[in-house]
C-alpha cells in the first residue's frame, strides 16, 4: 500500500451506505486521487423511489480513476459487515480508511415515533458504525496515516437540539461519541478519528423525497462539498484530525476555498439540523 498521505493512490476506502448521496461523493472524490474504494451498501436492486444501486455506484468510482468492490450487505448485519472486510483485504491487501456514512433518520415527536423506528435508528447509525469500525481495526492498526471518518455532528448541547427529535439526536450524537472514544482509546494507534458534519442540507434523496421539495432541493448544496471536506480531511495527517469533528465549510475555508457557489444552494441555503446560526 502507498503511505504518501498527500494523495490516496493505492490506498482502501471502506463506506457504508455508499450506493449513493454523501457517501458515493465521498468515494468519487477518493477515487479521483487513485483510491480503492469498497462500498457497502444494501441496493442491488434498482429502487422505485432512489436512484442507483451499489453496483451504479462502483461503475461511478471506476470512470473517476479508482477502483471500486461492491459488497452487497447490511451494515446491522456483523456478518455481512465482516464480508466487506474481508473482501477489501482480499482484494486490495488491507484496510486504509473506513467512511462510517450509513444512517436512518426519522424525526417524529416522542409520543408518536414508532418503536421500529427508534430500533432502526439505533441499529444502523450506532451499532453500524460500531461493527465497521470494529470489523477494520486490525489492518487499518497496520496502515500508516489510517482514518476513520463518521458522518455525524459535533455535540451541540443547545436544548432546542436535544428536544426537537430526540432519539434522532441520540442515535446521531450516539456515531460521534463513539468516534470520541475511539480516538481517546486508541490514541497511540496513529488511527486518526473523526466526524465531519455538513453546514447546510446536502440535496440527497432524504431531502429529495422531503414534502417542500423543490424549495428545499434549490437551497441544498451538492454532496460534493462533504466530498471535497472528507478528502481534505484523509489527506492531512492522521493524528492532526484524532478527536475533531469538523464542519465541512470550516474545513474548506481552512484551505482557502471560501467561493462555495459551485456547490449550490443558493445565497440562503438552509442551515443544518444540530448546526446553530
Amino acid at each position: 500500500m502507498n503511505n504518501n498521505s498527500a494523495s490516496l493512490a493505492d490506498r482502501t476506502m471502506v463506506v457504508s451506505g455508499g450506493s449513493r448521496g454523501i457517501g458515493l461523493a465521498i468515494g468519487i472524490g477518493a477515487a479521483r486521487l487513485g483510491a480503492n474504494v469498497v462500498l457497502l451498501a444494501k441496493t442491488s436492486e434498482p429502487h422505485p423511489k432512489l436512484p442507483g444501486t451499489v453496483h451504479t455506484a462502483v461503475a461511478e468510482v471506476e470512470a473517476a480513476s479508482g477502483k471500486g468492490l461492491a459488497v452487497v450487505g447490511d451494515v446491522r448485519n456483523e456478518a455481512d459487515v465482516q464480508r466487506a472486510v474481508d473482501a477489501a483485504v482480499e482484494r486490495f491487501g488491507g484496510i486504509d480508511i473506513v467512511v462510517n456514512n450509513a444512517s436512518a433518520i426519522a424525526t417524529e415527536p416522542t409520543e408518536t415515533l414508532p418503536a421500529k423506528k427508534f430500533d432502526l435508528m439505533m441499529d444502523i447509525n450506532v451499532r453500524g458504525t460500531f461493527l465497521l469500525t470494529k470489523a477494520a481495526l486490525p489492518y487499518l492498526r497496520k496502515s500508516t496515516n489510517a482514518h476513520v471518518l463518521t458522518v455525524a455532528p459535533p455535540l451541540n448541547m443547545n436544548p432546542y437540539w436535544l428536544g426537537a427529535h430526540p432519539a434522532y439526536t441520540v442515535s446521531k450524537y450516539g456515531m460521534t461519541l463513539l468516534s470520541l472514544g475511539w480516538a481517546a482509546e486508541y490514541s497511540s494507534a496513529g488511527i486518526g478519528f473523526s466526524c465531519l458534519w455538513p453546514e447546510t442540507y446536502i440535496a440527497t434523496s432524504a431531502v429529495a423525497n422531503s414534502a417542500d421539495l423543490a424549495d428545499m432541493m434549490a437551497r441544498s448544496r451538492s454532496p460534493e462539498i462533504m466530498a471535497d471536506a472528507a478528502v481534505a480531511i484523509l489527506t492531512g495527517p492522521a493524528r492532526e484530525a484524532n478527536g475533531k469533528c469538523y464542519i465541512d465549510t470550516d474545513v474548506l475555508a481552512e484551505r482557502g476555498v471560501i467561493d462555495l457557489s459551485r456547490y449550490g444552494g443558493g445565497a440562503d441555503p438552509i442551515v443544518d439540523i444540530f448546526v446553530d446560526r
